[in-house]
């Protein structure tokens, strides 16, 4: 699922660091990197010098990883749509409406926590 999701970032933002991609996966750059070694030896994606900043890898999708996510995307389209199909019309409605409502939830989750608190329960000025 992991490589899906980096093929999925990458088709959004092409080229990309690879920092970038941890930062928009929540996962270490490390982990970032071995997922993106084993992809260039599946020939999904490959690794260049940034040409703004030649310290830096940018990785960008192959024409194979291309395909890989259309076949993936696909494929998860379809058992949506069966799942979706197999509710009730009640059930079918409510999961229709419900985006807008999980986005402001998305939201609110991505703001500080009110007094100050962090996940823990402890201060964050502690």
């Amino acid at each position: 699922m992991a490589q899906v999701e980096l093929l999925q970032v990458l088709s959004a933002y092409l080229p990309a660091r690879v920092s970038d991609m941890g930062a928009r996966l929540c996962l270490a750059q490390s982990t970032v990197s071995g997922l993106i070694g084993r992809m260039i030896a599946a020939g999904l994606v490959t690794r260049d010098v940034d040409p703004a900043d030649h310290r830096v890898s940018v990785v960008a999708l192959t024409h194979a990883g291309r395909e890989r996510l259309a076949v993936w995307t696909a494929a998860h389209e379809r058992r949506i749509d069966a799942a979706l199909a197999a509710l009730d019309d009640h059930a079918r409605v409510a999961v229709e409406e419900a985006p807008p409502a999980l986005f402001q939830l998305a939201e609110r989750l991505g703001e500080p926590a009110p007094g100050g608190l962090t996940e823990t329960g402890t201060h964050s000025g502690l």
